[in-house]
């Protein structure tokens, strides 16, 4: 059975992007636009991986992983920031709300899936 992932980013084709090199790694892919859009889509969906972006609309990457990780069915899967910050500090707060690993946007499609591969049981 494929591994399922979520991709939160506000860019149209940044998540056509990612959603394009995880289905070349055999993922099935779900998609939201902001935080509350994706929290919206969690209902229903056993996930494997969640990649999000840090800054948008609505619902930003920091409290959307906050809100994911009470989530008892989710607490323990893997969440990436894709980003294009790189400040420390924006990586400590991702790492306080639970994330899991943090790359920085133009993001290399194969360092994505050697990635997801190290953070995946």
């Amino acid at each position: 059975m494929a591994k399922k992932a979520l991709i939160v980013d506000d860019s149209a084709s940044m998540r056509q992007m990612v959603a394009y090199t995880l289905k070349q790694g055999g993922f099935e892919v779900v998609e939201g636009e902001n935080g509350q859009d994706a929290l919206d889509k969690l209902a229903g969906h056993k996930l494997d991986l969640i990649i999000t972006d840090l800054n948008m609309p609505v619902m930003d990457g920091i409290t959307f992983i906050q809100h994911v990780r009470v989530l008892p069915n989710l607490k323990f899967v893997p969440i990436l920031m894709l980003t294009t910050e790189t400040q420390a500090s924006k990586k400590e707060q991702g790492k306080a709300a639970g994330a899991t690993g943090w790359i920085v946007k133009p993001f290399d499609p194969e360092k994505l899936l050697q990635t997801v591969s190290k953070v995946l049981p």
